[in-house]
């Protein structure tokens, strides 16, 4: 699977996850929605959660690298389907603990377990000091989210947890 970054450049560059997966050649950076291409677009503002049934609409996932504040009005310039990760924890060290507020390696990682390549995951967030700590705490929903046929019970999934958490 294609990952691909429309990359606002925003951010504080040092913690910066797509520029460091980029340095391993595991992702390629686009500086325009124009010249980045069509895959689904892992948006936090979606509709439609990511679910299993997504592998058929693309062989190529994009993200939007940028601050929180400007994610919603970046991420409507992207073309492909627009899928919302559902309720994962952050491990990175900024949001740690943090629900769905993933940096773009836990974004990718994520969505890549729920589409089935969860061993690509695990070499995304191989380069990321924190990286399994992000599978560690995600463990079980990732797999129950894996097993869901489609969106509709990958959000029922979801409930399950955020009622937990209440």
């Amino acid at each position: 699977m294609e990952l691909h970054v429309r990359y606002e450049g925003d951010d504080d560059p040092e913690k910066c996850t797509a520029r460091r997966l980029a340095r391993f050649d595991e992702v390629a950076l686009h500086d325009s929605a124009r010249a980045t291409p069509r895959g689904i677009v892992l948006d936090p503002h979606a509709e439609q959660a990511l679910s299993p049934e997504d592998r058929t609409a693309s062989d190529r996932l994009v993200a939007l690298d940028c601050s929180w504040e400007t994610a919603e009005r970046e991420a409507f310039r992207l073309d492909g389907p627009h899928r919302a990760l559902p309720f994962l924890v952050a491990a990175n060290p900024v949001n740690y603990g943090t629900p769905f507020q993933l940096n773009t390696a836990e974004a990718f990682a994520g969505a890549l377990c729920i589409l089935g390549h969860r061993e690509r995951a695990e070499g995304l967030l191989s380069h990321f000091s924190w990286g399994h700590t992000f599978l560690e705490l995600n463990e079980e929903p990732l797999r129950r989210y894996a097993d869901c046929a489609d969106s509709a019970e990958v959000v029922a999934v979801q409930q399950e947890y955020l009622e937990a958490g209440e």
